[in-house]
């Protein structure tokens, strides 16, 4: 499998590329050194499980239990077909994540076994044993060190890929190399925009027209337009870029995020606040469900993940690049404003997740009445986020509580 994952801006390569069929992996996989020992391609079964609108995902086992994941970039959207033309060069960005990210991180990712860059083909470890934490969340399951591996995760990926791990100049080049427009235009129209500009591809219940409208004041707009502007200037670190827990696998003592093709240098509140976003609409289908138990427990999911993140980043500082004026004052307002900003960009996810174009099945599988309750908990907490701004990820956790209570 060839590289791609370094230097500078990627060209655009052909979009007439072969794609795969179940009845070829064996084959591919044969044909590919670094592949063919991971399995026995004589007793391989191959499953083909994307359920997105953008990639082909092959399960490969094999009859002794050994297997592989292959995913392949689509040239197109894969909902509507090739009429709807996207840039499989997302595949290079998730590449990229993986590789770099590993140096730092690889316990909570799976393991990246190399990228096709002609085919745009991903190799990477099962995790079939695993489930998303999305999935675990809606049905009322803990996974109690989830939140803080998260943590863990985007504090490594911060430091070591950040003017704080990185020297200046070295650090530009990185940041040119990451550039990742068509997958950054998604994030900056669907969370950052059409939640609050009332665009034509939103959707949502009719019983939350009022509710969705309430979102479109000047203040909430101008709160939009700073997190916008934020986000498409401040290029910090390598960020994961669609952390949310639809992008996180998980199982008793192992967390995994992957899914990456967002993958650019932003702001580093950003991969805090999607997992934040989704805690906040997992305590609101818990409260119209009952689920109190359940719901009080991912209440406290904001703070573990925040406090992880910090712990790890403060072990990390001492190693800090430049320590003539990053000092320890210095961390002190960074983490503050990140923490601050987490909360503030978690809002607009949640936004979108009820008004925007896409949804969740956290709150689409529940019954209309449920559902509306839900969905407006979340919009009045959207709301307090944006309008009062809160400093801290306990702050966040009590207005989400208090805002599902009233519902």
């Amino acid at each position: 499998m060839s590289g791609g994952v370094s230097g500078g801006r990627q060209p655009h390569r052909s979009t007439t590329y072969e794609l795969l069929e179940p009845e070829k992996v064996a084959a591919y996989i044969d044909a590919r050194p670094e592949l063919a020992d991971r399995v026995d391609t004589s007793s391989l079964d191959v499953t083909e499980v994307g359920d997105g609108n953008l990639n082909l995902v092959f399960v490969c086992q094999d009859g002794g239990g050994r297997g592989i994941v292959l995913k392949q970039a689509l040239p197109y959207v894969r909902l509507v077909g090739p009429s709807w033309p996207f840039t499989p060069e997302r595949a290079v960005a998730e590449a990229r994540a993986y590789a770099v990210h590993g140096r730092f991180a690889a316990e909570y990712l799976p393991a990246f076994y190399g990228f096709d860059a002609e085919r745009y083909i991903l190799a990477m470890e099962d995790l079939t044993d695993h489930r998303v934490w999305r999935g675990a969340l809606t049905d009322g399951e803990r996974h109690d060190s989830a939140a803080g591996d998260v943590g863990r995760y985007v504090a490594r990926v911060a430091f070591h890929t950040s003017l704080f791990g990185v020297e200046a100049k070295e650090l530009k080049w990185l940041t040119a190399a990451a550039i990742n427009p068509d997958l950054c235009e998604i994030t900056e129209d669907l969370v950052l925009t059409e939640p609050f500009s009332g665009a034509d591809r939103n959707w949502f219940q009719d019983e939350l027209a009022d509710a969705a409208a309430s979102l479109q004041t000047p203040e909430l707009k101008a709160a939009a337009g700073e997190l916008k502007y934020a986000f498409m200037t401040r290029a910090e670190a390598l960020l994961h870029g669609d952390l949310h827990t639809g992008s996180v696998m998980v199982k008793d003592g192992s967390t995994r995020a992957f899914d990456s093709e967002f993958a650019f240098y932003g702001p580093i509140a950003f991969d805090l606040a999607l997992p934040w976003s989704n805690f906040i609409v997992t305590m609101a289908r818990d409260a119209v469900l009952g689920r109190e138990e359940h719901g009080a427990w991912a209440a406290t999911l904001f703070e573990q993940l925040w406090d992880a993140f910090e712990a790890e980043f403060r072990a990390l500082w001492p190693g800090v690049v430049d320590p003539r004026v990053f000092n320890e004052p210095f961390l002190e307002r960074w983490l503050a404003q990140t923490q601050r900003d987490a909360a503030a960009f978690a809002a607009t996810e949640a936004a979108r997740r009820i008004v925007g174009l896409a949804h969740v099945p956290d709150l689409e599988t529940l019954d209309v009445e449920p559902r509306a309750v839900a969905g407006r908990a979340v919009i009045e907490t959207v709301k307090r986020l944006l309008l009062d701004r809160p400093e801290t990820a306990g702050e966040v956790s009590a207005i989400a509580r208090e805002e599902v209570a009233r519902g």
